[in-house]
């Protein structure tokens, strides 16, 4: 997150206003899911876990969405 200069701002607007782009709810310890927002005029994508028993929002990576692998709506993975 800190080598791509993404902040802990662009990642908490992620996670309250982005759009669920994927779950992965046979990932552990916990399910998890992807997620996509335009920040900062910068699009990127979060991949978070929720430990609901804790209350706690671990987030396991984030990066700047490539079209190289994306399309161009930063949600539909290219073939």
């Amino acid at each position: 997150m800190f080598q791509r200069s993404i902040t802990v701002e662009n990642v908490k607007f992620v996670l309250l206003n982005g759009i669920l782009v994927n779950e992965y709810p046979d990932d552990k310890p916990f399910p998890s899911k992807l997620l996509f927002a335009i920040c900062n005029n910068r699009s990127l994508h979060v991949v978070c876990s929720e430990n609901y028993s804790d209350n706690e929002i671990i987030v396991i990576t984030t990066y700047e969405v490539s079209t190289d692998i994306w399309g161009n709506d930063f949600v539909t993975r290219k073939k």
